[in-house]
């Protein structure tokens, strides 16, 4: 069998970064900056207040104190936003508020909680040292600097430096748009009556909230029965709004695997098994002309699920511009044993991590959860993580020492 390092690499060769598009800041939230921005200003642009005061030559002041204030004339008024030029000379002051720029010949703003708070001359209760309370030009960015790499992700600081340097669009790599479907005869629509060996269709709405979790454009399809023609009739038809599509169900080696009948006859897309449990079975290849990656993951919910972290979130990243990671790894001790796990595949299981209490310990526990099935969904609801036990292992004893993978959203 394929190993899954293998599988990762082979499903990544499907897929480039989308090409750059032009977005405004509000919509080009969440998305990965395609180039570097450099500022064409510094940051500040002028020497301004950090807070409401007034400024002066701070050697005037340098004697001030609560029972000998020194009393200085205030000559301008200056508000944040002033076009206006001003200058004091020694002996003088202006009434300064934050934001506005500094007048010529000031060295220090003195606080206004420091001076009574006179309009016409002020009496300062306090000394300040040269350039207290004073943003100087370029102290933040220089003109020229890099502010942003391109490969980051435009969150609520990247779009505040963004805005800040003058940049109302931004070239970026657009969310990929990626379509779920499910297959299967016995799948009924949550909420709909189902009758003798049928179940509520869950996969379809587990894989779409994955995909909108990793920053993407999620199409649930829904599902189509266990018919080849359909199945590529179906595809066929969403292929206009994918960038990916990602199918779940029918890969195995049964009678009625029709994902794997219908797309092996297109001579584009391969069905292989994966050293690995749950989730053996998969398949991955491009359709369509022009050539759109597929990934078909299996039916079963969980392996669906553990599918979709190994091979379908690198691709993801790749897409969005990112750098294609696996989900972050950690060492942690067992707070329970796993007794079995198949040779020469390498097993996943559903666990729950936390901070490890022991001294000695490796800085995390974790705990498999007692409901292992591949069709159990109640346990991985529960979990954050999985416990990975390698190929050559075939049982952990509790307080072993193991891989842990953390799934998004672990603390």
């Amino acid at each position: 069998m394929k190993s899954v390092e293998r599988h990762v690499s082979d499903v990544l060769e499907l897929v480039e970064p989308l090409a750059p598009i032009e977005l405004d800041l509000v919509r080009a939230h969440g998305t990965v900056l395609a180039e570097s921005v450099t500022s064409t200003v510094s940051l500040p642009a002028f020497d301004n207040s950090s807070m409401d005061g007034y400024a002066v030559v701070a050697q005037d002041v340098a004697a001030a104190s609560p029972d000998l204030p020194v009393e200085l004339p205030v000559v301008a008024d200056i508000a944040a936003g002033d076009p206006g030029a001003y200058a004091i000379r020694s002996g003088m002051c202006a009434r300064i508020m934050t934001g506005a720029p500094m007048p010529a010949g000031a060295t220090a703003v003195v606080p206004v909680e420091w001076t009574d708070g006179g309009v016409a001359r002020v009496a300062v209760h306090r000394p300040v040292r040269t350039g207290n309370a004073v943003r100087r030009a370029g102290e933040d960015v220089e003109k020229g600097t890099r502010v942003l790499r391109g490969g980051v992700r435009i969150g609520a600081a990247e779009a505040a430096v963004l805005a800040a340097v003058g940049r109302k669009a931004v070239p970026v790599r657009p969310r990929p748009r990626v379509v779920v479907l499910s297959t299967g005869a016995e799948l009924v629509e949550p909420g709909e009556p189902i009758g003798p060996g049928q179940i509520w269709e869950s996969n379809s709405y587990m894989l779409a909230a994955a995909v909108l979790d990793a920053g993407c454009v999620a199409y649930r399809h829904g599902f189509v029965a266990d018919d080849p023609a359909t199945v590529l009739g179906t595809l066929d038809d969403l292929l206009v709004r994918a960038d990916l599509v990602i199918t779940t169900g029918g890969v195995s080696m049964g009678a009625y695997d029709v994902v794997k009948e219908a797309l092996a006859r297109l001579g584009t897309v391969r069905f292989e098994k994966v050293a690995m449990q749950p989730g053996m079975p998969q398949g991955f290849g491009t359709i369509g002309d022009p050539a759109t990656p597929i990934i078909t993951l299996p039916g079963n919910p969980v392996s669906a699920f553990v599918s979709f972290h190994l091979f379908v979130l690198p691709v993801l990243r790749r897409l969005r511009g990112m750098p294609p990671e696996p989900l972050p790894t950690v060492r942690a001790r067992l707070l329970a044993p796993v007794p079995s796990s198949p040779p020469g595949r390498r097993s996943f299981l559903r666990a729950t991590l936390e901070y490890d209490r022991s001294a000695d310990g490796p800085g995390y526990a974790v705990r498999p959860a007692t409901r292992q099935g591949s069709h159990q969904l109640s346990a991985l609801a529960e979990a954050n993580a999985l416990l990975v036990v390698p190929e050559e292992v075939t049982e952990l004893a509790e307080g072993d020492v193991a891989e842990v993978l953390r799934l998004p959203g672990t603390p």
